[in-house]
């Protein structure tokens, strides 16, 4: 079996209808963990997994749902993609990665230690305000408001707290935001606990932070547009490294990770999947191909 064969068949899915990503997807989580092989050929066989840090809320039940089908073990490692990445530039070894940024992929491909390439999922960015959004707020340019108070984490772990700067910024607020804001963070998914407590008014996140279990529907969710999202931290992608063990078996889950089944995972965690028609446009948009 070929190395470049990770790009899987998406259509089967699209023409069904995949459009909605949680609302339809989730669902097809357990239905998929109803139906577990008796056989596998990797049975009793361990494959290592790296994933930048932010994926690791989709990743553990994902991993958990391959290891019940496939009756192998997966072993995760999710942290920050920058020193992942650097490692794995230099002398470190995994048999699957999943960066972020897409010039890390690139990199590591043009090397010859990422075989293959493809499309993940994508972050977003949005505006969240206290449950009841007592302050009124409706767009990001509401930041500009007298009385407002914003919270940003600029020193959040990259691209994070950078991005959402960025963010700010190409929206015009970046200015009266800093001015505005509570105090200058360093985590923003201890930060935003401010957010939740109605100690600031506003903070630019990532979704993926309101669906960690600690905030579930803590937050009101307000849309930004894509136009003031900065590129490099949009894309994830995911690949089989030239030290697997068992190509077949890193491939076998590379391909249940970018199937329905696993993408839910990523769906459910606040991430659009790559296994949808916003995904296939957001891949093409930001050129995340192998090439």
């Amino acid at each position: 079996m070929s190395d470049d064969r990770l790009v899987v068949n998406r259509r089967k899915f699209l023409t069904a209808g995949g459009t909605a990503l949680a609302a339809t997807m989730v669902p097809r989580i357990a239905d998929a963990a109803a139906t577990v092989a008796t056989t596998s050929p990797y049975e009793g066989q361990s494959l290592q997994v790296w994933s930048c840090g932010g994926l690791a809320e989709a990743f553990m039940p994902a991993n958990a749902m391959y290891e019940q089908q496939s009756k192998a073990s997966i072993s995760y490692t999710g942290a920050f993609a920058g020193a992942l990445g650097k490692s794995l530039l230099g002398s470190a070894q995994t048999e699957v990665f999943a960066p972020r940024v897409l010039g890390l992929a690139k990199k590591l491909k043009a090397q010859g230690k990422m075989l293959a390439f493809q499309p993940l999922c994508f972050t977003k960015y949005v505006l969240i305000t206290p449950k009841g959004n007592p302050a009124g707020i409706e767009s990001i340019q509401d930041l500009k408001r007298d009385g407002i108070k914003t919270l940003c984490s600029p020193e959040s772990s990259p691209p994070g707290g950078k991005a959402a700067m960025g963010v700010l910024k190409k929206s015009g607020v970046l200015q009266e935001a800093k001015e505005k804001s509570i105090y200058m963070g360093s985590c923003v998914q201890h930060d935003v606990a401010d957010i939740a407590a109605g100690k600031a008014d506003a903070a630019v996140v990532e979704l993926r932070i309101t669906r960690l279990p600690r905030y579930k529907d803590k937050f009101d969710i307000i849309e930004i547009p894509e136009k003031y999202f900065p590129a490099p931290p949009i894309p994830f992608s995911i690949g089989v490294m030239k030290w697997a063990k068992n190509r077949d078996f890193a491939h076998n889950f590379v391909s249940f990770i970018t199937s329905e089944a696993g993408q839910a995972h990523f769906a459910a965690a606040g991430f659009i999947p790559a296994l949808s028609e916003e995904g296939e446009r957001l891949a093409a948009k930001y050129g995340v191909v192998d090439a």
